[in-house]
């Protein structure tokens, strides 16, 4: 019986791996644009080299069914939709007691994510918010990790202009799907907060008038001094309300361009290192934006918890 050498294979294995990473090593180094300016052109086919880079900021658009534009990054964020039903009508369609290797896998993540909203904002709003962050960190982190296989910026087609364009383009590096993500996640922010708190109790925190107006009050029935002092506060208070306006727009911006900016850098990264030296100098990369989708799915379904917790305490903490 050969012996165990590491992960569990033998030396064999392990020498011959180590081998073929060698080759594939040397071979990207020589066919990059390194590579040809230090030893010049040694004849090897064209196809072991990588076309040079072209990111495009702007998304393209794949075709146009009755006059709507339908993007590659669209097309994309459809895949992830349907790879997501997929799973998980797979793990449903034949639930058991004991379960299967998918079944306790998926369990165990949404089991993760369940304990973690609870952690955050309590056992009653964990529950309630629960299905809102999972479905924002599934979307997000399946679409960082989708657009890493292949396929992805490499299958070009004939686009509705006429022109060769790519058929997929990871979603989250179009800008345009994380601002529809932070809309959603502002949405169900406001929804819940209104319906905890009320419509009046909710939206007090941006337009609060009611020291202004008791201080005016005063002023009008003699009492000039308490009067202004109310009336002072009344604006610190609609001051503050502007401030909290602002600041619930701004999360919208935020939440758009670090999703957006992080998952459009990692693309453009991995893009350059594939053209500059090709083939295995790309893996330790791509195992970089692994661990970047997963935190940015986590960054964006994290603060919408956070934010969803602040906003059905707002009030409720201050009475106490």
């Amino acid at each position: 019986m050969p012996k165990k050498g590491c992960l569990g294979f033998s030396f064999p294995i392990i020498v011959g791996l180590l081998v073929i990473f060698l080759a594939l090593f040397v071979v990207g180094f020589i066919v990059g644009p390194i590579g040809r300016s230090m030893l010049g052109d040694l004849g090897l086919p064209s196809w072991l080299s990588v076309p040079r880079p072209d990111p495009r900021l702007p998304a393209e658009v794949v075709f146009r069914p009755f006059g709507f534009p339908i993007t590659n990054s669209v097309v994309a964020a459809w895949l992830t939709i349907i790879v997501l039903v997929g799973i998980s009508y797979a793990v449903t369609r034949k639930v058991k007691l004991i379960p299967s290797r998918l079944q306790a896998f998926l369990e165990s993540i949404l089991g993760w994510l369940y304990g973690f909203c609870q952690e955050v904002a309590g056992k009653e709003n964990g529950r309630r918010f629960f299905p809102v962050v999972t479905t924002i960190f599934l979307f997000v982190i399946m679409n960082a990790w989708l657009g890493l296989l292949p396929g992805f910026g490499s299958i070009y087609i004939t686009g509705a202009e006429g022109e060769h364009i790519h058929l997929l383009r990871p979603a989250n590096t179009d800008i345009n799907v994380p601002l529809a993500i932070a809309l959603m996640s502002f949405v169900f922010v406001e929804y819940f907060g209104i319906r905890s708190l009320g419509g009046f109790g909710y939206l007090s925190k941006f337009v609060n008038v009611g020291a202004f107006g008791r201080g005016l009050k005063q002023v009008f029935s003699g009492k000039l001094k308490a009067g202004l002092v109310g009336m002072f506060t009344g604006v610190i208070d609609m001051f503050v309300g502007m401030l909290e306006t602002l600041s619930e727009l701004i999360r919208i911006v935020s939440f758009t361009f670090r999703l957006f900016g992080n998952m459009t850098a990692g693309e453009i990264l991995l893009l350059i290192v594939m053209f500059l030296v090709p083939w295995v100098v790309a893996l330790p990369f791509y195992g970089l934006e692994l661990l970047v989708g997963f935190v940015q799915a986590l960054i964006f379904g994290g603060l919408t918890l956070v934010f969803l917790t602040l906003a059905v305490a707002h009030h409720g903490a201050e009475a106490h």
